[in-house]
């Protein structure tokens, strides 16, 4: 027997699940946080060390800048000269070759041409050849120099003392003879016959530059055990700069024995597990119901993972700045296909655990928490693509802003403010611009549905409403009016107004089905007359089952099947089971087959709807349409909604519920035009009032001529 069973079952399983998602968790993103990369300090040449007194606690040498370093690397280079190796058989072979190849003569000039030719190629082969591209690049150093070895030895000589290829090849026809000749002697392919006999020796050459280049010191100077560095308040100059930076390398140097990363990688360990699980925490007690989604889960932690590695690779093989990477990106995923409390949360979890990789971790987490808010409040809802451009404006202008004003308050100078962040506030921007692509691509592989695809779903000119518009006329406007009462009441509760309509419209759509057995679409002949109760609750009840059919087909979002399978509920098709029970008044019914296959609505939209469309579906057999009427109505089909227990499994209050009904009642007034009845008036009054009528006429007449 399995240990997994009810209620142990779904504690297990969520135990175990959110244990594996923490450990993969930490260990994706502690694998790949930087060890030792971030400084301890911030610091930039002019401007004033913020910090402490700093003392040297260990003699350090001052090691140069890259430039300088690089700068002397250059300068030793140009007096490089490479090895080059005499491969003497190659111009043997190769006039042996053409003495083959034109054993006869050449075609149309006479035999002693050969002869000529060989001697040219003698002669430029005994000088030496270089391949064309060795040469023109040699050419340019300023030294212009190569070694020939010779046995054990190496002589230099300059560049020019040898031929280039083409060199070489031009060098033939110095001869008069063979230059009168030029025209017949190029269809014999002379230059096949030259080839390089100079060889570039790559061993011996790399390890002479490999030699050179390490004889230059990579340090000028030393600081003592003691001696103080700066002092706080102090301007830093270049030489302080290069200082700082030594201690700072040295200090990582020290450090970074097996023990000390042990350490560190515990430390990181500790730190992303305590964020991580606090997340966890989050969710289980305030969106427990994320957890029964696996997508949404994988999603969320999928952000609180890739983000931290984006910023470790960039860290580590330093690409660019870490600012422009669009963290706030995270934020609006959620936002749009969550809320707004779960993308905060996230973010702030995923932000505080970059800030293990960066080096300035004050600054990079009050500019990202900013803009991650600021993402959040201008995207409440994404209904139109110029949404991202505007928050992506947002966002790029709250970065620049908060980073000016962390700066002000550190530098206090204007002029001294580094202006490369405009720069990366400009790229993130740009990249903030990709989440609207991108947002297609995660609803498509976590299963969401955004408010764009809604729109595009409630398009009444295409699709399966353009079928039901022209298949069941009557059910699409009814479809219609439910959508919109359902939207009305939910925003007057604030639920998702634009679900709920496009939730509405698709409600019906298995009525397309048997259109003329529900009386929307009947026009005065009833089907249902030549059937049985049983057979007619059984047509009823497919509609349901017909329209999630249709649904797959064209692959509506799951969040759209769920109002057609849930705006029934388990109810029952009243009408005919009722009927049945009185035709069968002995018989035990069997209750089941007049019941929906529900579920009962799980979301307050779904409830919404449920509402909506009953009373609407109902209003249409008032017999008069007056306030007491349509009040009556909405009041005991809704209270009987609640009484049968439909909304125990949705977060719907009976505060939702009492708005609900005021803007039904509201709405159905307004739909059906109900009047003040007017007063009857009396006999009395009725007699008095057309003899005053009659007075004033027998005026009139007495007065004609």
């Amino acid at each position: 027997m399995s240990i997994f069973n009810n209620p142990e079952e779904n504690y297990w399983r969520n135990l175990i699940t959110k244990t594996i998602l923490v450990i993969f968790t930490v260990s994706i993103i502690v694998w790949f946080l930087p060890r030792n990369e971030g400084r301890q300090f911030r610091y930039d040449v002019g401007k004033p060390w913020m910090y402490g007194s700093v003392i040297a606690t260990f003699d350090f040498p001052i090691y140069k800048t890259d430039e300088a370093i690089k700068h002397e690397q250059d300068s030793l280079l140009r007096q490089f000269q490479p090895y080059y190796t005499v491969k003497s058989n190659v111009g043997n072979e190769q006039i042996k070759r053409f003495l083959h190849d034109f054993n006869q003569g050449i075609p149309g000039l006479p035999k002693e041409y050969v002869e000529l030719i060989a001697n040219q190629l003698k002669q430029v082969y005994q000088t030496g050849i270089v391949s064309t591209p060795e040469y023109n690049r040699i050419y340019k150093d300023s030294t212009s120099m190569i070694r020939i070895i010779s046995g054990k030895n190496a002589k230099s000589f300059p560049i020019g003392n040898f031929y280039s290829t083409i060199a070489a090849y031009e060098h033939i026809f110095f001869d008069e003879k063979i230059s009168a000749q030029r025209q017949i002697l190029s269809r014999c392919n002379l230059n096949d016959y030259v080839e390089p006999n100079l060889i570039y020796d790559k061993e011996r050459s790399e390890a002479e530059r490999t030699d050179l280049l390490s004889s230059i010191p990579l340090a000028s100077g030393m600081v003592m055990s003691g001696q103080k560095i700066i002092d706080r308040g102090e301007v830093i100059n270049d030489y302080t700069y290069r200082v700082l930076n030594s201690f700072d390398k040295e200090t990582k140097r020290r450090s970074s024995t097996e023990d000390e990363l042990t350490t560190t990688i515990i430390g990181q360990a500790l730190f992303v597990l305590l964020l991580v699980m606090m997340f966890t925490f989050y969710l289980t007690l305030f969106r427990k119901d994320y957890f029964d989604k696996p997508r949404s889960i994988t999603m969320l932690y999928a952000m609180i993972t890739l983000f931290p590695i984006f910023v470790s690779l960039i860290m580590k093989h330093n690409f660019f700045s870490v600012y422009i990477i669009p963290f706030a990106m995270a934020p609006i995923f959620v936002r749009v296909f969550m809320d707004s409390r779960t993308a905060f949360i996230t973010h702030a979890t995923m932000i505080l655990i970059c800030a293990a990789a960066v080096r300035y971790q004050y600054e990079f987490i009050i500019v990202q928490l900013v803009s991650g808010l600021v993402a959040i409040y201008s995207l409440r809802e994404l209904s139109k693509r110029s949404q991202i451009f505007f928050t992506a404006l947002l966002v790029a202008i709250s970065t620049t802003v908060v980073y000016v004003a962390l700066q002000l308050m550190q530098d206090n100078q204007v002029f001294n403010i580094d202006r490369s962040m405009y720069t990366y506030s400009t790229i993130n921007g740009i990249f903030l611009l990709l989440a609207y692509p991108l947002m297609y691509i995660i609803e498509k592989t976590f299963g969401f549905t955004s408010n764009v695809t809604l729109f595009e779903l409630s398009n009444t000119n295409k699709g399966l409403l353009r079928n039901l518009s022209e298949i069941a006329p009557g059910t699409f406007q009814h479809s219609i009016t439910v959508g919109n009462l359902a939207a009305e009441i939910a925003n007057r509760i604030e639920a998702n107004s634009l679900l709920v309509r496009t939730g509405a419209l698709y409600h019906d759509i298995g009525k397309m089905t048997n259109p003329v057995f529900f009386t929307e679409n009947q026009a005065g002949v009833n089907p249902h007359d030549q059937l049985s109760d049983l057979e007619s609750a059984q047509i009823i009840i497919s509609h349901v089952t017909e329209g999630l059919k249709m649904a797959e087909k064209v692959g509506l979002p799951g969040i759209i099947k769920d109002f057609i399978t849930t705006h029934h509920g388990t109810g029952i098709a009243k009408f005919f089971y009722v009927n049945y029970c009185n035709a069968h008044p002995t018989e035990v019914v069997d209750k089941s087959q007049f019941q929906y296959p529900g579920p009962n609505p799980f979301t307050r939209e779904q409830a919404i709807l449920m509402m909506a469309d009953t009373v609407e579906a109902a209003s249409r057999s008032l017999n008069e349409y007056t306030e007491e009427s349509i009040s009556n109505l909405v009041n005991k089909l809704i209270d009987g909604q609640v009484a049968d227990g439909f909304f125990k499994e949705c977060p719907i209050t009976f505060r939702d519920i009492a708005l609900a009904k005021l803007v039904l009642i509201d709405r159905l007034k307004a739909i059906y035009h109900t009047r003040i009845s007017y007063p009857h008036m009396n006999v009395k009054e009725n007699q008095s009032m057309k003899k005053e009528e009659e007075a004033p006429q027998a005026e009139t007449d007495s007065q004609k001529p």
